[in-house]
């Protein structure tokens, strides 16, 4: 017996979609039926090239800085005027400063920077996604679905980069709190939070003959993850299958959480 983990119907939002965890996202949600519309920022040629993988008339790429709840206003209306509405919010995007600073050089600008693009546009992506969803009519049971990609950085911390913990460690409480606000709305919150994954972003850290050996030690299952093994978690989180969870964090690190 086949059971197919569908999103038949729904339009998804998703953020930072062009590269890396946010790509293998809008492959396999347009793979699983739904019409998507993600962001990107500077990689435009990739953007265009995921829309012409994933056909135009499922995928739209709208180009956005992200980096404050105005930005992310625009991006949201602009996402619902294009398919009609929204179903389902993964907020994705977001910066990991690669250098480590310790915390008396870390400079405000640094500071306001990672906090501005990785928890206040969120607050905004959420905040106007909501809105829209509680406007529009429902299709099927669940008034929407809502996943924020965290990171295990956000629940054990991470030594010289204490702005990123803080902003990933602020989603999660997010959206302990969002999930029983918004659960008599039928709108689900939950969070994926990945280890380490080979993306463009951590790939300075992992290709380090020093800290990617380190990385890899500090990983039970001893390798990093791969963007499609973060976008599956999170395809489940929106199905029909996750009815009953909400408020959660899940966990996708190979074990590495365990051992922080």
């Amino acid at each position: 017996m086949s059971i197919p983990l569908s999103l038949s119907g729904k339009v998804a939002l998703i953020t930072g979609g062009s590269r890396g965890i946010g790509a293998a996202t809008v492959r396999l949600f347009t793979a699983a039926g739904a019409k998507v519309v993600f962001s990107y920022q500077k990689a435009r040629s990739q953007a265009d090239a995921l829309v012409k993988e994933c056909g135009e008339s499922n995928c739209h790429a709208i180009g956005s800085s992200l980096n404050d709840p105005a930005s992310a206003r625009v991006l949201v209306v602009e996402a619902a005027k294009h398919f009609g509405r929204i179903d389902i919010l993964v907020a994705n995007h977001g910066v990991w400063p690669v250098e480590d600073v310790a915390i008396e050089k870390m400079t405000d600008e640094q500071w306001h920077s990672t906090i501005s693009t990785n928890l206040d546009a969120v607050f905004g992506l959420v905040k106007h996604t909501v809105a829209q969803m509680k406007a529009q009519p429902r299709i099927g049971a669940a008034g929407g679905h809502i996943v924020l990609i965290s990171s295990t950085s956000g629940q054990r911390g991470e030594a010289f980069h204490c702005d990123y913990s803080a902003s990933k460690g602020a989603l999660i409480s997010m959206v302990k709190g969002l999930s029983t606000e918004l659960a008599s709305a039928g709108i689900y919150v939950n969070s994926v939070a990945p280890g380490w994954v080979d993306t463009d972003m951590s790939k300075p850290a992992l290709e380090d003959p020093s800290s990617g050996e380190e990385i890899r030690r500090t990983i039970p299952m001893g390798r990093v993850g791969k963007p499609e093994e973060i976008a599956g978690p999170v395809l489940f989180l929106c199905t029909e299958y996750a009815s009953f969870i909400t408020g959660e964090v899940f966990n996708v690190n190979g074990g590495a959480v365990l051992v922080g």
